[in-house]
């Protein structure tokens, strides 16, 4: 009787073991089955992104991208002896590393309030530009600010700038240094039709307090002598000056366009730019120059006690071959940053939420757009930029012309080689 009920105590034993067995093997299978699944629609999703979505939003956020050549510099420097030498301050500071690894793991600038509403209020971080390349002249990595104002103030505030007798005369700063290679501003002169870089403004209104000889948040002007066409004519006179033909158009749409409406500003400037590659079929360099809409310490530096104003490269994700166009403005980036350093305040990505999202960006992989200075940069700070602009794009060219010719020597070398 003991014996039978121990072989019955058994079979009920193995039984259960049994039943949590297959109970654990059906857990297992659905959860390795679920894991599948997941990282398969993961996975799906992900090469989705890459076909339907070329933006540099995501990809651009890497760690690197924040980190400016200084600091990396530094970094070398704890390794090599002297290689730091002479530096006034270091990247790899208490200070400067806390506000770095914060930002990183927390997303939110300190130093930026901004940035703290933007995780809690749903879409807002949607509208902050992308950092795609850090520069000395921005060590903070404060994003460009763009005011958009309505379409009847802006054509409004030029008819009562052009009704006005008395002109007033333009602020200047008491502490600013003489520029000795400051010529003055030079008269613009005809260019031929090979020109190769156009120079335009898709907001060409946008003025500058000093030559306006206002105190305003979003100074406007239809004159090009206050306004944005002041510094594209001081850049296009420095390229012929070194060479390099180009053309400048000076298209003030608000003047001519019936119902003239600002947020479509670049769907004129655009076919203002097809008119014009029409017409010369060389051109290949298309800078959009406009101006930040942030106040006069934040968008200046000082070289040498010379003050200059900073410039911004923004480049647009609605473009699909937008990494031609951050190459080239990354060219451009790269001879400031070593000649002038403190000028240049990064390369910037945009989207469709920051504003137009392309910028006519698709016309050629040398199209980009360029801020330069705020609304409070003086005439002289804007010219000095200029020319370290002017510096920067024609070494860039005849670096390209240069090239092409190389490149055309060897293919007529093979030609003639039967190659």
């Amino acid at each position: 009787m003991e014996r039978k009920w121990f072989q019955i105590w058994n079979i009920h034993k193995w039984r259960a073991k049994w039943l949590s067995i297959l109970t654990m093997g059906r857990t297992f299978l659905l959860l390795s089955i679920s894991s599948m699944v997941f990282f398969v629609l993961l996975g799906v999703g992900g090469i989705a992104e890459n076909k339907l979505n070329s933006s540099p939003v995501q990809s651009m956020k890497g760690f690197a991208s924040s980190l400016s050549s200084e600091f990396f510099g530094d970094m070398l420097g704890m390794e090599i002896p002297h290689l730091s030498k002479g530096q006034t301050s270091s990247t790899l500071s208490g200070e400067k590393m806390t506000t770095f690894v914060f930002q990183l793991l927390t997303s939110v600038n300190p130093k930026d309030p901004k940035s703290l509403l933007a995780r809690e209020l749903p879409g807002m971080d949607a509208f902050d530009p992308v950092l795609l390349r850090s520069a000395s002249g921005n060590k903070d990595m404060e994003a460009p600010e763009d005011y958009h104002p309505d379409s009847a103030k802006v054509v409004a505030n030029a008819k009562s700038q052009e009704n006005e007798v008395v002109i007033p005369e333009p602020v200047t700063r008491p502490d600013i240094v003489k520029d000795p290679l400051d010529k003055g501003p030079t008269k613009d002169t005809p260019v031929d039709s090979n020109s190769e870089v156009l120079i335009y403004h898709s907001h060409a209104r946008e003025a500058f307090n000093p030559l306006v000889g206002t105190v305003s948040t979003n100074p406007t002007s239809s004159s090009p002598s206050q306004n944005i066409m002041q510094v594209g004519s001081f850049i296009v006179n420095e390229l012929k000056s070194k060479g390099v033909a180009a053309i400048h158009l000076k298209d003030d749409f608000p003047s001519y366009i019936k119902d003239y409406s600002y947020k479509f500003s670049y769907k004129y400037s655009r076919q203002s730019v097809k008119s014009a590659l029409a017409q010369n079929t060389k051109l290949t360099y298309l800078l959009d120059i406009h101006r930040d809409s942030q106040r006069h310490k934040t968008t200046t530096t000082e070289i040498n006690g010379i003050s200059y104003a900073q410039l911004y490269f923004i480049i647009g994700h609605e473009n699909k071959n937008w990494r031609q166009n951050e190459a080239y403005a990354n060219s451009i980036n790269k001879i400031i940053e070593k000649s002038y350093p403190g000028i240049s305040r990064g390369i910037w990505g945009k989207t469709a939420e920051q504003g137009n999202g392309e910028y006519n960006q698709s016309l050629s992989p040398n199209s980009i757009v360029i801020e330069i200075g705020g609304i409070d940069n003086t005439k002289e700070e804007l010219q000095r930029t200029s020319r370290v602009l002017a510096d920067a794009v024609s070494d860039v060219y005849f670096a390209d012309q240069k090239a092409k010719k190389a490149s055309t020597v060897t293919s007529e070398t093979k030609t003639k080689n039967g190659g």
